[in-house]
């Protein structure tokens, strides 16, 4: 993943890391020329024009630092930032590629973790990871390359033998920095989730006066966090501590070493000086190195999660030569299906059968639980039902283009979700193009339109997050005027989608739908038989089965679950009314 970026854009990388490069370079000059101010200095003679001379040549040097380490780092953090941007187009959409049941074992949290916390963890390992790799190395060979040729090899290398040791204390502890970043990202995926679930659940925990348990659930997941985060502190405090300490030691085998060979006249005091600047020039890329384990071991873990949620395939997958006709109607035929969820242990759906011709409605009636709900994912290849148990025109639908069948279709579920947008946004969201005249006609046909020409900024009002500013029945409405806008959609499936508005308006509705819906099929999956007395035939579930079939009239009138509810909801009316 990385390693593709990089190869795509080597040549860009490779001018950042050569302006970083030449920017140590430069910097490597400044001790070289104190050097030879001091020896300057202890023979005598120094004019002010001299001393121009060598602040002069300072300042060029100390130019070209700044300018070629400017360009390099802009070159390398920006290539990082494009990183970024495109790392996280690509999960938006490959999440959006994925089926429903991906989201319904993964939470909001963790989905939001790998686009913020592991993106940016391998954005910092390509950005400020490869500027101080990059520094950290010419640095490391300039100094060097400048102490063996201006000063002493011998005094060089007794200097860097403690330093060895610093490859070593890295592969030790590399493996556990590798783990311990995993755990900590784990970490903050669980925390996102808790505190996302809360958001969603405020007026639930407000009503409850749960606040203070659900501080102490947060509370937890981010103590975890610091406890995992400081496992990882102490191990990098090791390793911090001990680069020190090996530089120290090197530090002074270079005092003791390099006083004693000014002393006996074998190198020059300036360059003495120059050496001890050197040394600690050697260190800072050896200190760097720590920093950047951190940065790309943190990265590793990220790049993994990264790595597993890009491997994702979606359960609905397209057929490999699907049917392209010009022209659908809206004959569905339901044969024989049999649907289990993963990992249950009976079915949601059993030996389910109906044929629903075209411009006709069907109703769906059964207990919470029964199946009317499944039955309308499976038309919609939410899941996948099994092959030639659904219909549409006579072609079974995993034959069809994925984006052909729910183009044809306009779906209504019961929570209506709304966006955090406008009203007007959300009706003509299935055809953002759409013009003013069709929503209104759209909100008319659904019964919202008094309500939005009561709203402050008529269809231009901003509904808040999942349209809280409306009522259970207006979210339910403006989600109907949102499928009635779909006007190439051949089927209508309703949801128990009627539920929250009176009785009255689920009349008006109705009559509504009879007349604009035309030569289209509907489908009303209802708890409320009011909403389905018209329809043409109405198909009664349990457990999975049809029970029960017919149209309402006759229903009423057998004995049966139908007859029972109807005798419910009427308050005891006799059946033959």
């Amino acid at each position: 993943m990385m390693r593709t970026f990089i190869v795509k854009r080597k040549w860009s990388y490779l001018a950042g890391i050569v302006a970083i490069g030449a920017a140590q370079f430069f910097q490597v000059r400044i001790p070289h020329i104190l050097g030879n101010f001091i020896n300057r200095l202890k023979v005598g003679g120094t004019t002010p024009h001299v001393i121009l001379g060598f602040a002069l040549d300072l300042a060029v040097v100390a130019a070209g630092y700044v300018v070629a380490f400017g360009l390099g780092q802009t070159q390398v953090g920006r290539l990082g930032r494009t990183w970024e941007f495109e790392m996280r187009q690509t999960l938006f959409s490959h999440w959006e590629t994925l089926s429903a049941r991906y989201f319904q074992q993964h939470s909001v949290g963790d989905l939001l973790n790998h686009s913020l916390n592991d993106v940016t963890a391998v954005r910092q390992a390509l950005s400020m990871g490869l500027n101080q790799i990059s520094q950290a190395v010419f640095l490391f060979l300039a100094t060097l390359y400048m102490t063996i040729r201006t000063i002493n090899l011998r005094l060089t290398l007794f200097s860097l033998v403690p330093l060895v040791f610093i490859p070593i204390v890295i592969a030790i502890i590399r493996p556990e920095v590798r783990t311990r970043s995993r755990l900590v990202q784990e970490g903050l995926s669980d925390m996102s989730e808790s505190a996302e679930e809360s958001f969603q659940a405020i007026r639930l925990i407000k009503a409850a006066s749960n606040e203070a348990v659900e501080v102490k659930r947060f509370t937890e997941k981010t103590q975890t966090i610091v406890d995992r985060q400081m496992r990882l502190v102490r191990l990098n405090t090791v390793f911090q501590a001990l680069v020190p300490l090996l530089s120290g030691i090197g530090f002074t085998v270079g005092l003791v070493y390099g006083g004693w060979l000014v002393i006996h006249g074998r190198i020059s005091l300036g360059s003495f000086v120059a050496f001890t600047v050197y040394l600690s020039m050697l260190v800072q890329p050896l200190m760097q190195f720590g920093i950047v384990i951190n940065l790309f071991q943190n990265a590793s873990a990220s790049i993994v999660r990264l790595q597993v949620l890009l491997q994702e395939k979606p359960d609905i997958q397209e057929a490999l030569n699907p049917i392209n006709r010009e022209q659908w109607s809206g004959r569905l035929t339901v044969s024989h299906l049999n649907f289990f969820y993963p990992n249950a242990t009976r079915p949601a759906l059993s030996d389910v059968s109906f044929n629903v011709r075209e411009g006709t409605t069907l109703g769906i009636v059964g207990k919470t639980g029964s199946g009317k709900t499944t039955l309308l994912n499976l038309i919609l290849r939410d899941y996948d039902p099994p092959p030639a148990s659904i219909l549409f025109d006579g072609v079974d639908i995993r034959d069809m283009r994925l984006s052909d069948l729910r183009q044809l279709v306009a779906y209504v579920p019961q929570d209506g979700f709304l966006f955090s947008t406008t009203i007007g946004h959300n009706i003509a969201f299935a055809n953002p193009t759409v013009v003013l005249e069709a929503v209104k006609a759209a909100a008319l046909q659904s019964k919202i339109w008094d309500t939005i020409e009561s709203m402050p900024s008529g269809i231009n009002t901003e509904i808040g997050e999942r349209g809280i500013m409306l009522s259970g029945g207006q979210r339910q409405r403006t989600a109907i005027a949102r499928a009635l806008i779909k006007s190439n959609a051949k089927i209508l499936m309703l949801d128990d989608s009627l539920s929250a508005v009176d009785a009255r308006t689920e009349s008006e509705i109705l009559q509504v739908l009879r007349q604009v819906r035309g030569e289209k099929t509907t489908m009303i999956a209802a708890h409320r038989l009011s909403a389905l007395r018209d329809a043409d035939w109405i198909i009664v579930l349990d457990r999975g089965r049809i029970i029960q079939s017919g149209v309402h009239q006759d229903l009423i009138k057998t004995p049966g679950f139908y007859a029972d509810l109807y005798r419910i909801q009427t308050g005891g009316e006799p059946a033959h009314a």
